[in-house]
């Protein structure tokens, strides 16, 4: 087998930026091939392909909008023509609420949206993914999936209850595949971030940073998208051997139970 052909492969959705882009490239620093997807072919993605081929490794764009999941097939055969063959999913992608209140005001096209995106599109990929690994003879080396959730999987934020409820959901989906997939030697983990500084959390980072200090979190600071890539990084290699199924918090401790 050649060095070329025993190098790991892995997609890396919602990839283009924060904490998919620290994945990619930190899965880029162990010699993966990174498929770094976003929604659109555009400047954003163009950049980050370009930053994780600067470590080296072969990197392909992967632009497909993951809530569409009649392409998920045709998305994954452009990966691996461009790569070869896939060993390792990281479904990174997500968003938000539209907007942040009551959640006896919540609209349905948030829901909807929430999980669209962070349940359903995670769980179809992942479908795709597997079949296609269980559908060939695989190389010697370590496939996995890992799924970037949240820890509001497990803690309410009364403001985003919608985006709570599709967290919780894919978490659950995690747990499913990960028995489904064991036997076919197949690991699957849930990666739950807690206060990470991204985009996404710029509106109200700042008072987190304030309540972190203040001992919300153990680790009195919030967290940065290189430290959720390098834990990602650690399952997708194999080096926690002998694992599956872990729901693992990147959260500094937030979530411990205290008196």
């Amino acid at each position: 087998m050649s060095a070329a052909s025993a190098r790991p492969v892995a997609l890396v959705t919602g990839s283009s930026r924060g904490i998919g882009l620290a994945v990619a490239e930190a899965l880029a620093r162990e010699g993966f091939a990174v498929a770094v997807n976003g929604p659109a072919d555009d400047a954003e993605l163009a950049a980050a392909v370009e930053r994780i081929a600067a470590h080296g490794v072969p990197v392909a764009a992967a632009p497909f909008d993951v809530a569409a999941v009649a392409g998920h097939a045709a998305a994954l055969d452009a990966v691996e023509q461009a790569l070869g063959p896939l060993t390792t999913l990281v479904n990174n992608a997500g968003v938000g609420v539209l907007k942040r209140g009551d959640m006896l005001d919540v609209s349905e096209e948030s829901w909807d949206r929430c999980f669209a995106v962070n349940a359903k599109a995670m769980f179809f990929l992942s479908q795709a993914f597997a079949r296609r690994l269980l559908a060939r003879s695989r190389a010697p080396l370590f496939h996995s999936i890992v799924n970037v959730t949240s820890s509001n999987a497990v803690a309410v934020a009364e403001q985003r209850a919608e985006y709570c409820a599709s967290k919780a959901a894919a978490a659950m989906v995690s747990k499913t595949l990960a028995v489904r997939l064991g036997r076919e030697n197949i690991a699957v983990y849930d990666v739950q971030p807690g206060l990470i500084a991204t985009e996404m959390t710029a509106p109200v980072i700042a008072a987190y940073r304030e309540r972190a200090a203040q001992g919300l979190t153990l680790f009195p600071r919030v967290g940065e998208p290189d430290e959720v890539g390098t834990l990602v990084a650690s399952l997708a290699t194999g080096r926690l051997p002998y694992t599956t199924g872990l729901s693992i918090p990147a959260d500094a401790g937030m979530l411990v139970p205290r008196f």
